[in-house]
């Protein structure tokens, strides 16, 4: 007998051999039929693979972030058999489980290629494979014989990736009569798939690097039941209308240019405007709570980085090193802004009697992406971040922290960001390698975050092998108003930069001690945060941010005098007005206005004129009625200080 315990710490005894599945059944059928996947000692595996230790074990149903790892990883697969049976010769690459479904990378034979005209065959076959009910069966293999089963196939990248895996380590899956490459987990059966559609078809190089051969990427989401699958293409309308790429050009916001570069984008007039209200706004926040204004430069000596560790870090993926007429020297686009914050911090002698010290910079910093990864302004090359640095005692640290959580809080609260969850994001301690700093840090910035999120009553969950290279991290996973989930603001605690920088305090005792350094961006990057906003909201801004509040429409062009009067007015009382005074009707002129998302119409014509008044509409609602000018002012203004009300 073995012992297996429950997530709720209880425990029951099973014989040898049993299966998380079987485990279901024990507790109930009704339940056994949900469970796809499960966690036993920490590592994610097939509901039937045997246990024959005492283990904890969860069970993961379609619900939860496992079981839809394991049902899409399946899908991947079964989308691979449908594509070997309708492509005959085509050549596999990888094909993992994503955020959202599934893709799998092909090399189709000479003379074929695959459209989305292809995709319903490609969807019947798949169902047609999934309604075979065919179980996933797991079976280790030597690496030579492996390497002959895909020699024999002629599947040179399976070739490439077994050749670089040790020996005793290779299994295989194979459902009906399709065999792949793979570690796992999968679903019991196909039979648990019962939705499919395929999405799109992109260009990937092989295995991300552009020198390689370009494959063929087919991407496609499954689900157990048709109706969520109806739901989320409903989603995916909402999203398309939605797309702040789209968005962004209507409304004048953004673009980009190829003579400019790719991934770098260009601000247009209303979309600076947003952004500097943003901007603003969290400096007047950041005065409030004791930061700081610096600013850095957009370079750094290469020097500065690989002591930093950011070199070793982000070097593959930052631009290459500038290199001056100087001998031997060479600066970087700086990829962080710790560096340089470190450097203003080592300025002077610094007493205990001078923390905490809070540098706060919006900071633009740059990574060279992969272009296949760009993304409006969610994936760019150069972006802004939302800085802040805070140099403290280690006494200081949880206080320090826990202000940070609020000034998130309020920001979130503020945007309407209502929907959201938080990760304490630890290091990998099986993979130390891939960290700076030593065991006894770690474990102190680490403590200092569990602590600080326990006192402030935080529901969180905790992610090993997600921390920043120099230390754990809290981040916040916000949903936007269609449920996907964004990794916006961020907290770091870091004892290790301030140890590679030599920083110093003078404490009471008159000796020298080491600073901790509090990493801190609210928004995360304000293009990434903009782009968030913009879907999330669908481009109707509150009102407080809105790069336009007001728009005076004339009746007619005899009214253009009254309409300069009444925006003359608004504007003094700081509400961004402008004015609609073309030759057109004014009901196409309210259609447009609506269109272009401004807030409140104000129409004027003879009656408002002689009247001084002006006829009121609101965007999305319709007609509130006369008011006077100054009345309409009072009215914008009590509105924005709702919005913006602590």
């Amino acid at each position: 007998m073995i012992k297996i315990t429950f997530p709720d710490n209880t425990i029951r005894e099973y014989e040898q051999g049993v299966s998380a599945l079987n485990i279901a059944k024990s507790l109930s059928n009704s339940l056994a039929k949900q469970i796809i996947a499960a966690t036993v000692n920490d590592i994610s595996v097939d509901a039937n693979m045997p246990i024959n230790q005492d283990a904890t074990i969860k069970l993961h149903k379609w619900s939860d972030k496992e079981g839809k790892h394991a049902f899409w990883h399946t899908s991947a697969h079964v989308m691979a058999e449908a594509l070997e049976t309708l492509y005959p010769k085509v050549k596999l690459g990888i094909g993992p489980a994503i955020d959202n479904g599934f893709y799998y990378d092909i090399d189709l034979p000479e003379g074929k290629t695959i459209s989305e005209k292809d995709f319903p065959k490609i969807e019947k076959k798949f169902l047609e494979i999934a309604r075979g009910k065919h179980v996933l069966e797991k079976k280790e293999m030597s690496k030579n014989e492996a390497l002959n089963y895909f020699s024999e196939k002629g599947d040179i990248y399976k070739e490439e990736l077994i050749s670089e895996l040790e020996d005793g380590t290779i299994t295989f899956y194979t459902q009906n009569n399709f065999t792949d490459l793979c570690r796992g987990p999968h679903l019991p059966n196909t039979g648990h798939i019962k939705a499919i559609k395929l999405l799109n078809i992109a260009g990937a190089f092989w295995r991300g690097d552009e020198k390689r051969k370009q494959l063929t990427r087919v991407y496609g989401i499954s689900f157990p039941k048709q109706k969520l699958l109806t739901e989320y293409l409903v989603m995916i309308e909402e999203a398309k209308k939605r797309d702040h790429r789209k968005i962004g050009k209507e409304l004048e916001l953004f673009t980009f240019s190829k003579n400019v570069g790719q991934g770098l984008p260009l601000w247009l007039p209303k979309g600076a405007m947003l952004r500097e209200r943003l901007e603003n706004f969290l400096k007047k926040l950041q005065k409030e709570h004791g930061y700081e204004p610096v600013m850095s430069p957009h370079i750094g000596q290469k020097e500065l980085y690989v002591t930093s560790g950011h070199y070793a870090k982000y070097g593959a993926d930052s631009f290459q090193p500038i290199k001056t007429p100087a001998q031997d020297e060479e600066f970087l686009l700086k990829p962080m802004n710790c560096p340089h914050h470190c450097e203003i911090y080592k300025f002077k002698p610094r007493s205990y009697k001078d923390l905490p010290i809070r540098y706060a910079e919006f900071g633009t910093v740059y990574r060279y992406e992969q272009s296949g990864e760009l993304h409006g302004l969610t994936r760019v090359r150069g972006f802004t971040q939302d800085d802040a640095h805070i140099f403290c005692t280690p006494d200081q640290l949880k206080d320090e922290f826990k202000k940070v959580i609020d000034i998130v809080l309020y920001i979130f609260k503020t945007l309407k960001f209502e929907n959201f969850t938080t990760q304490i994001s630890l290091r990998d301690v099986e993979n130390k390698e891939k960290y700076i700093g030593s065991d006894q840090n770690w474990e102190k910035a680490e403590n200092a975050i569990l602590e600080a999120v326990k006192e402030k009553g935080i529901k969180t969950i905790i992610e090993e092998g997600e921390a920043a290279f120099y230390g754990p991290k809290l981040d916040f996973m916000v949903k936007d108003a269609l449920g996907r989930s964004w990794q916006l603001g961020t907290i770091q605690v870091d004892y290790n930069l301030p140890e590679r920088f030599d920083l110093e305090y003078i404490g009471s005792d008159n000796k020298k001690h080491r600073p901790v350094m509090i990493h801190r961006a609210p928004f995360g990057s304000m293009e990434r945060f903009v782009a968030v906003l913009i879907e999330h909201t669908a481009g109707k801004f509150p009102l407080w941010l809105t790069p336009e509040q007001v728009v005076v429409l004339t009746i007619s062009e005899k009214y253009n005098e009254y309409a300069k009067k009444v925006a003359y007015q608004l504007n003094i009382s700081d509400i961004r007005t402008l004015i609609d005074d073309r030759n057109e009707k004014i009901g196409k002129k309210i259609r447009d206005s609506e269109l272009k998302r401004i807030p409140f119409m104000l129409i004027v014509g003879e009656n408002e004129a002689n009247t001084n008044t002006i006829s009121v509409r609101k965007q999305g609602k319709g007609d509130l009625g006369k008011m006077n000018i100054d009345e309409f002012a009072k009215f914008i203004n009590n509105e924005v200080n709702k919005e913006l009300i602590k």
